[in-house]
């Protein structure tokens, strides 16, 4: 089952090139009540607008899973490494869904990176549980692009700690709908890609993770997890960042760009990117001096 939230914050699973409307406030609402009856109202495909399938109570980042993206960050001189088993949080008010823009911040950073990851949906509350337990709190699976100001990043990772440069607002896209594990019968078995303007960047395949989604779910599980709460996986190599410095300069993220994260058996996450201007309406803030460079 694909489940959608859409137009003004509706849930629904779709139906064919039709969706039906589930009796519930919210995505959340929907996992936290163990399903929701549907209604005798239904919509084209077509014609909905489909937002951020769901805005979890805590989203939780998973860094240096695919280990092929921690042999390219030595590529670039970090101060510490991509270590695994890194986990943060992500600032819910950044997500945005499918189609919906990320907004350059160019106040903020000249650097602006993808990151394709698949992430699973809590389907109920637990804590301390053994990843042999795990599989039965996935309520689903969703594509995440991690959107990152690397030039901000460079700068926090002087204390190994990283979280502004991926919390800004539309940073967070996530979509374009949450697939039921009876889709999915093996998460590690899904082709996993990212295009910007047609041409592929990351491409690999989650059986490169080097810890499973279980042991994870499992590691984590000691913070406690909320019904509907996200938790990614990590992601995969050819990100923008870890190149060289010429390909890096044309690789980098810019106004006018469409991003598109693919994972098999899920869909496609699209988001184009637009200026601070054509975002917000107006000229963006002054520049700030980016966390990278000397103070």
């Amino acid at each position: 089952m694909k489940l959608i939230t859409y137009d003004d914050g509706k849930v629904g699973r779709i139906d064919g090139d039709e969706v039906v409307r589930l009796d519930v406030p919210t995505m959340r609402a929907w996992f936290e009540r163990g399903g929701a009856d549907e209604t005798s109202e239904r919509s084209a495909l077509a014609d909905v607008k489909l937002r951020a399938p769901i805005v979890p109570k805590k989203f939780f980042h998973t860094a240096g899973n695919f280990r092929e993206h921690e042999d390219e960050s030595k590529n670039v001189d970090w101060s510490h490494q991509i270590a695994p088993w890194i986990n943060f949080f992500q600032n819910v008010d950044a997500i945005v869904g499918s189609d919906e823009p990320v907004v350059y911040p160019e106040h903020l950073t000249e650097e602006l990176d993808y990151e394709l990851e698949l992430a699973v949906v809590l389907k109920k509350a637990g804590k301390w549980f053994s990843p042999e337990e795990a599989m039965d709190y996935v309520g689903g699976y969703v594509i995440f692009n991690d959107i990152t100001a690397r030039d901000i990043q460079r700068g926090e990772m002087r204390s190994g700690v990283f979280s502004f440069c991926k919390a800004i607002d539309t940073f967070c896209p996530l979509g374009p709908w949450i697939v039921t594990p009876d889709e999915i019968p093996d998460p590690h078995d899904l082709a996993m890609e990212l295009r910007v303007n047609g041409e592929r960047r990351q491409e690999s395949h989650s059986s490169r993770m080097s810890v499973t989604i279980p042991e994870i779910l499992s590691n984590f599980s000691a913070l406690g997890y909320s019904a509907g709460d996200v938790l990614s996986t990590g992601t995969v190599a050819g990100v923008a960042g870890f190149k060289s410095p010429e390909e890096r300069a044309r690789l980098y993220l810019r106004p006018g760009d469409v991003v598109e994260a693919e994972i098999e058996r899920i869909g496609v996450l699209r988001n184009p990117v637009v200026s601070w201007q054509d975002g917000h309406g107006e000229p963006a803030p002054p520049r700030i001096r980016p966390w990278g460079e000397d103070a």
